[in-house]
């Protein structure tokens, strides 16, 4: 691995409003804050947590683009989903909110690769997704976690379009793509197993969609699906 590429997987001071985010959300997470509560005020939370009210609003403003809290005018501030607190035991508290970047960052990129793919439809990398897809159902059969399958089903549609820069993207990314799909595919596991079938399905409209050549189905299809990950992490306790 070159210099260069160890200087862009270093570890990163970490924002302010990110720390004050993932505090935040750990009250959420623990209780402390529960579904539908009011939080308290900005001026309250940033004499608690120490910091200024710009920072609190940044945090805030984050989670509600995350859908965990909403803020209704005149009101405040209200919880509006508690995730689970499976989820502190997959993720220490201080990545949550790379994690979120890392989704939101992805479903650009693969969105666009998707795109791009079902456009050129190379046969010879339609069918490297097909056998990634064919592996990942494979996996849905014996229940295990498959992390890695499903990196690989999202590299063989970057690899589709033909253009090496998607696929290095990835490949790049890898650690930050990796700890995101655990992270989703554990809490998956700890859900019926429809949980599992739904994401899969998700899978097979994006391939179908890429061997119809129908790019814009694609790039919806792909777009949906990180989406759709990135949502069903953060679920509330009562989904």
């Amino acid at each position: 691995m070159s210099t260069e590429t160890l200087t862009l997987l270093a570890p990163k001071p970490v924002k302010l409003s990110d720390q004050i985010y993932d505090r935040i959300f750990e009250l959420i997470v623990s209780g402390e804050f529960p579904e539908k509560s009011k939080l308290p005020t900005e001026v309250e939370l940033s004499d608690r947590l120490n910091v200024s009210r710009t920072i609190v609003r940044e945090a805030l403003a984050r989670l509600r683009d995350d859908g965990i809290v909403v803020s209704r005018q005149g009101a405040g501030t209200f919880v509006q989903r508690q995730p689970s607190k499976a989820i502190l035991g997959f993720a220490p508290v201080g990545s949550i909110a790379d994690v979120q970047r890392c989704f939101e960052f992805r479903v650009a990129l693969e969105g666009e690769a998707a795109h791009v793919a079902a456009t050129r439809r190379d046969a010879d990398r339609i069918a490297e997704i097909a056998r990634a897809l064919e592996v990942l159902e494979e996996i849905v059969k014996t229940g295990s976690l498959g992390a890695a399958a499903d990196y690989d089903f999202h590299l063989a549609v970057a690899r589709a379009t033909g253009n090496q820069f998607f696929a290095s993207a990835m490949e790049l990314l890898r650690p930050h793509i990796d700890f995101g799909m655990n992270l989703a595919r554990s809490l998956s596991l700890q859900k019926p197993k429809s949980r599992v079938r739904q994401v899969q399905d998700e899978h097979k409209l994006v391939y179908e969609a890429i061997v119809k050549g129908d790019a814009p189905g694609a790039r919806d299809a792909m777009r949906a699906h990180i989406e759709n990950a990135r949502r069903r992490m953060f679920e509330g306790i009562s989904a």
